[in-house]
């Protein structure tokens, strides 16, 4: 990327960040309990599980991030194979057997006076189907807001995609003691092209003909700099809109969704550090690890979501605890974002 591209300021939006996602997590929460018909209506627009205005809301949280990717590094990041193989390693190796621990010590002993068993495996099942799915789109927004190299996050958006396909099913099999566990194939599909291609083509083709027609200078000033505002107004639209559909769970059920929330949490940081730490001790720099570790903490709720729906029932415990890594994720992966940006000291000794 140019050199354009190190210093992503988003000036008044990013220094005050933490207060606007507050704020719209109150506002989505509000929205939902006041006008109930409008989120009603709002979260059935969807396909294959995926709701179009939480996609409409993604696209423009993504494609201000394409644009300000140089895609010949897209070609370097896929020849490195370090990054690459952390990334694998702890999405497949360690995130889904470590949730799965977590979800049993959490739910399982630590607040085992406080649930009836058979809803407390509920829990644990949604909890495990969601480690087991690794994030393939918004890891694009917390890469880029914590500095992170985008070309490899580009890269192992796809790797993440393809390698779902194949490890899912028999990885979440396994872990719930299940056999048969279908794969959302729509789900997938549909997630990578909304997500991921149609955001990447769009914003391949701004960048190449907007620096081909104008040059780099008018495309940086005039194109980039109003994404970026875009981008992150984009992100807090969709923390409205994701706590006016299921925000009223919070105020339902808050002590099931604090609970589970703790071992998500626990299990977020945990694979965050180890990642981060094996990635120092390898030798990649800091721009490849942050994205590494961001990767190996997040989650693909759509597909979570879509599974604990089939397996358990939308009703379920199951798909609820999936319900509550949605409202979580967004508050504890802007903490890890934080914490990365405190923490390149460590990658430059």
């Amino acid at each position: 990327m140019e050199n354009s591209e190190k210093t992503r300021s988003l000036g008044l939006w990013e220094k005050y960040l933490t207060l606007w996602v507050f704020l719209c997590i109150l506002a989505g929460i509000a929205i939902g309990r006041l006008f109930p018909r409008l989120s009603v209506t709002l979260s059935s627009l969807e396909i294959a599980k995926v709701s179009i205005p939480i996609a409409v809301c993604l696209f423009w949280m993504i494609y201000p991030i394409m644009v300000q990717i140089d895609f010949r590094r897209v070609l370097t990041a896929g020849k490195a194979p370090k990054p690459i193989a952390t990334t694998l390693i702890a999405n497949w190796a360690i995130k889904p057997f470590t949730m799965a621990f977590f979800a049993w010590l959490f739910l399982g002993v630590v607040f085992k006076n406080l649930l009836p068993h058979d809803i407390a495996l509920e829990y644990r099942a949604g909890m495990i189907l969601l480690g087991v799915a690794p994030c393939t789109a918004m890891v694009l927004m917390w890469s880029y807001l914590a500095e992170g190299n985008m070309a490899h996050t580009l890269v192992m958006c796809a790797v993440n995609s393809l390698s779902m396909v194949v490890l899912y099913a028999p990885l979440a099999g396994f872990l719930l003691g299940v056999s048969g566990i279908p794969i959302p194939w729509a789900t997938i599909a549909f997630s990578v092209l909304i997500y991921i291609c149609v955001p990447l083509a769009a914003g391949y083709f701004t960048r190449s003909i907007s620096i081909k027609k104008k040059g780099l200078g008018w495309f940086n000033g005039r194109v980039v700099a109003p994404l970026k505002t875009v981008s992150v107004i984009a992100l807090l639209v969709t923390l409205v809109l994701l706590f006016a559909f299921q925000g009223y769970v919070i105020v339902s059920l808050p002590g099931a969704i604090a609970m589970i929330t703790v071992g998500i949490f626990a299990n977020i940081i945990v694979v965050f550090v180890l990642t981060y730490l094996v990635a120092k001790i390898v030798g990649i720099g800091y721009e490849d690890a942050a994205p590494s570790a961001i990767i190996a903490g997040s989650n693909h709720f759509e597909v979570a979501i879509a599974v604990a729906a089939t397996l358990f029932g939308v009703r379920s415990g199951a798909a609820l605890a999936t319900v509550a890594g949605v409202l979580t994720e967004v508050p504890i992966m802007l903490f890890i974002v934080w914490l990365c940006k405190r923490t390149k000291w460590f990658f430059k000794s």
